[in-house]
């Protein structure tokens, strides 16, 4: 029985996915990449903001023409838009047999079979549940890097999120059970761990009553063949002098933080929900920096948030201008039904949304690109990703760089290297986000 796999939205949702996929090759499935040759298909979607709400729709009413074409057998719905929308989904397209929520994605194999014969439907089980899988994940990164989410869910409940709603209260995973996981994916391959969670900086605090993250990291550090570990969605007020000391005194642990603060004028930031001031970002980004000198830190915004004026918006531009941060996305502000913000007064036009995303990339290009040429004529290690079709030339990333968000290293050379592999390069030259080096041998 042939099943395609269809995986939405962030990496957090890819980690459930490659969770099914392991339950599914565990039954003896064959995954295949081709909806032409697929008996089942599956979609693990998201409904985040709206553009991602839209392509999970758009996806599954395009994998619903094969069913009504007749070879389909069976189409699946999982993840964030199933528990959001699980009622519309199965009314508005029929050809969908079973819908599965977000904590239930360990009854995926018993849900196929009960749809192959004829008996869809629809599961999404507790909300607050922490599903435990015994059967090794399909990592479908490549096999060098991977995801471990270390929790679930989120108490934060800013106003523009509905992330709570839709994945639950926050719940760690119990330490042993990651280490174990983490084990796995190194005996498999895995060289970078990327540590992610709607906030990872909250780690153990529900399981053993204090911030655990560094506790984690110091055991994950002594796993075999574990090169580098990579830290996401760091709340910036969630930061702890134990952390910092971690992530300075072991060698494995890459010198970068994501920290997604949003905004910076205290007015946005109240009515967000967020947890911190300006000054208080400052503190906590000057802290970072003057503790670990050689650290990346990338952020997220939101412009165009409901009421935000000219003047906050350009106190957001002096703040990047100011804080000069390593790496950074700007999202356009997206009204999320049964959030607070989307009942805010004063929503701001698409067109000025855009507007003020666009000046805010178009000054943190500036940013990058000096930080980029600041690089050339230094040494840096590389993790190899692939080669250039027809070309001596290999791609990679540093430590400065996550995957798939972040920028590449280019490396011109005659030597053959292997995707996973670790290479010394001297940085050559920029081109603007990304870099170009030469390996030295």
């Amino acid at each position: 029985m042939n099943i395609l796999f269809i995986s939405l939205g962030c990496d957090k949702n890819l980690v459930d996915s490659e969770v099914m996929l392991g339950l599914l090759n565990a039954k003896g499935y064959c995954i295949v990449d081709d909806e032409m040759k697929a008996d089942v298909i599956v979609i693990n979607t998201c409904c985040f903001i709206h553009d991602a709400k839209e392509e999970s729709i758009q996806t599954i009413l395009e994998m619903a023409e094969y069913k009504k074409k007749g070879r389909l057998k069976a189409l699946v719905v999982t993840g964030c838009l199933a528990q959001r929308y699980q009622q519309e989904i199965l009314k508005e397209i029929p050809e969908v047999d079973a819908v599965l929520g977000t904590t239930s994605y360990d009854k995926i194999a018993r849900t196929i079979e009960d749809a192959l014969e004829g008996n869809g439907h629809m599961e999404l089980g507790d909300l607050d549940a922490l599903p435990v899988v015994k059967e090794k994940r399909l990592v479908t990164t490549g096999g060098h890097f991977a995801y471990l989410k270390i929790a679930e869910g989120c108490d934060k409940h800013c106003t523009y999120c509905i992330i709570p709603k839709i994945r639950g209260n926050y719940r760690s995973v119990p330490m042993e059970q990651l280490v174990e996981e983490a084990q796995e994916l190194a005996e498999q391959g895995v060289k970078e761990l990327i540590l992610v969670a709607q906030e990872t900086t909250l780690y153990g605090k529900d399981l053993y009553g204090e911030k655990s993250l560094h506790r984690l990291l110091k055991e994950l550090c002594k796993i075999q063949g574990i090169r580098w570990i990579r830290i996401l969605y760091c709340y910036p007020e969630e930061i702890y002098d134990e952390l910092v000391q971690v992530i300075k005194e072991e060698k494995k642990i890459c010198h970068y933080l994501d920290l997604p603060i949003q905004h910076a004028n205290d007015e946005i930031l109240k009515r967000m929900g967020r947890r911190t001031s300006r000054k208080q970002l400052e503190e906590i980004v000057r802290m970072l920096r003057e503790e670990i000198a050689d650290i990346t830190l990338r952020t997220t915004l939101i412009t165009g948030f409901p009421g935000e004026t000219d003047k906050q918006h350009e106190e957001l531009m002096e703040f990047v201008d100011m804080m000069e941060f390593d790496r950074l996305g700007v999202f356009t502000y997206s009204p999320e039904e049964d959030t607070p913000a989307a009942e805010m007064p004063e929503q701001i036009p698409e067109e000025v949304k855009e507007e003020r995303q666009a000046e805010l990339m178009e000054l943190q290009q500036d940013i990058v690109f000096d930080q980029a040429e600041d690089m050339v004529g230094r040494e840096v290690l590389v993790m190899i990703e692939g080669k250039v079709v027809d070309e001596n030339a290999y791609v990679g990333r540093t430590y400065r760089d996550a995957p798939n968000v972040d920028g590449l290293i280019f490396i011109h050379t005659e030597e053959e290297l292997i995707s996973g592999d670790f290479a010394k390069v001297k940085v050559t030259g920029a081109l603007e986000y990304d870099l170009i080096g030469e390996l030295i041998v």
